[in-house]
């Protein structure tokens, strides 16, 4: 039996592979997916720091309010929240501290971009109570979107 030959130059295309202008197409085709899932990825990460600054600022809401329950008042701006972990030497001094402090190992966190919290008792915008705010994921006060500031004295979901 002979082999069947190969003629015209359709069939012989077919077993050079394919063009530099079709893998070209086709890796630019893969280069704006990935740019748009990326953003979208992105996005989603933001959106996610964001939430997390929010628990974290109700987390030591609570915490605060457990010191209070304790000594009878917040600890001061000048104590800020170095107080939750060990116990100030500042006047006042806390009445009652417990042994390991008030948070679980032993440091404050920092907000999800590598800042820390800011506070401020009493509170220029609560001022019964604390002010308790992350400057965003720009660092600096005000903004918009992912760079606004996370505040516990806000009704529209703790973004000033």
């Amino acid at each position: 039996m002979s082999s069947p030959t190969i003629s015209g130059q359709g069939a012989k295309r077919s077993l050079d592979g394919f063009t530099l202008i079709e893998i070209m197409a086709t890796v630019l085709i893969m280069g704006l997916l990935m740019g748009i899932v990326g953003y979208q990825v992105f996005q989603q990460v933001d959106k996610g720091r964001v939430t997390a600054t929010r628990a974290q600022i109700s987390s030591l809401e609570s915490v605060l309010e457990l010191y209070r329950m304790d000594n009878a008042r917040f600890p001061t701006t000048e104590q800020g929240l170095q107080a939750l972990v060990e116990p100030s030497s500042l006047a006042p001094e806390p009445q009652s501290f417990p042994s390991g402090g008030y948070l679980k190992g032993g440091r404050v966190p920092v907000d999800p971009w590598g800042e820390p919290y800011q506070y401020e008792s009493p509170g220029s915008n609560n001022s019964f109570a604390f002010d308790l705010w992350s400057y965003g994921a720009d660092g600096a006060a005000g903004g918009e979107g992912v760079n606004a500031d996370v505040v516990n004295w806000s009704d529209d979901g703790g973004t000033s």
